[in-house]
């Protein structure tokens, strides 16, 4: 019987790793590179491009506690009713709870004008990636105001 090398098992092990790292920086990797592609497709009220990033099952609840669906989104958007005219990350993560979700979380300077007007706020987020037939769309979005900064400290 040939006897195998004590260092095997660590070997194994440390290639076991590796190819879970390798799998999850390209699961990142995609959700990011989708997310980006989703700012900029809000940003520029580009329609076709969020109907392609956005799931027909999208929640989006905006931190005034108005609910949108994807179609409601992308027109209000489109239409120019809505306008975001910048969506920047301070924080952004993302988890991986379960095969093909991902959970993206933070804090965002978004700047929006509307019919009530133009906003600059804070936010604190939640959002929520499915995989749906091999591709990430958005999900969900759940959002909350943040106090301005305490300047007088």
């Amino acid at each position: 019987m040939m006897k195998l090398p004590s260092s095997l098992p660590v070997l194994l092990f440390l290639l076991a790793t590796a190819t879970a790292f390798t799998a999850e920086d390209k699961q990142l990797a995609a959700v990011r590179a989708a997310d980006d592609a989703r700012v900029a497709a809000m940003t520029k009220a580009d329609g076709a491009k969020l109907n392609e990033l956005l799931s027909d099952d999208l929640r989006y609840a905006h931190s005034s506690g108005t609910i949108d669906s994807k179609t409601s989104l992308i027109d209000a958007l489109t239409s120019g009713r809505t306008k975001y005219t910048g969506i920047d990350y301070e924080e952004r993560s993302f988890t991986f709870p379960a095969p093909g979700i991902a959970l993206m979380s933070g804090r965002a300077r978004v700047q929006v004008t509307s019919a009530k007007g133009a906003v600059d706020m804070m936010l604190a987020y939640l959002a929520v990636w499915r995989e749906e037939k091999g591709q990430w769309r958005f999900l969900a979005w759940q959002s909350c105001k943040l106090p301005p900064p305490d300047t007088a400290k």
